[in-house]
């Protein structure tokens, strides 16, 4: 089933958000191409700071690879080839196979750590806004005297109000 949006409307309250429908159409095309191999999470931690956690049960540290490259998180893994597993499975529902997932990051985060526990891939991430893009407020400036200043600078005491 194809899916459209139409984003007209957002172009007229926004400035400088050309490129938004095609980043968009680029991250759910992504989500319809990646199988839901490994199963993952994603988490709030605390403000700006995010978790993705990984199922990647059977993979060892030195066969999982993290990358980010262009504000894309790669997380992909590739199993050595043996040459012939002496053991017979009844049932192999751990899957061992080798994946590639990416997440769109935004622009200020960052990836500050990768750990391996307990069959878990565990990513820290941190959203380091720059002091110029903080929000600031502006003081806002009249152009004309206020009232109490008409009176201490002398020749308008007279008048009547």
């Amino acid at each position: 089933m194809m899916t459209t949006f139409d984003f007209s409307p957002l172009y007229r309250s926004t400035i400088g958000f050309d490129h938004l429908a095609s980043l968009l159409d680029s991250v759910t095309s992504g989500e319809r191409s990646q199988p839901g191999y490994p199963p993952y999470n994603i988490e709030l931690v605390a403000r700006d700071k995010y978790r993705i956690s990984m199922a990647v049960a059977g993979f060892m540290d030195n066969e999982i690879s993290v990358e980010v490259e262009n504000n894309t998180l790669t997380v992909s893994a590739r199993k050595e080839e043996k040459e012939q597993d002496p053991r017979k499975y009844l049932h192999r529902g751990i899957a061992e196979r080798n994946f590639q997932r990416q997440f769109k990051l935004e622009n200020h985060v960052k990836v500050v750590g990768a750990s391996l526990e307990h069959g878990l891939l565990h990513i820290d991430l941190v959203r380091e806004i720059p002091e110029a893009m903080k929000p600031r407020r502006i003081a806002i400036q009249s152009s004309a005297p206020a009232r109490g200043q008409l009176l201490e600078g002398g020749g308008e005491e007279g008048k009547a109000e």
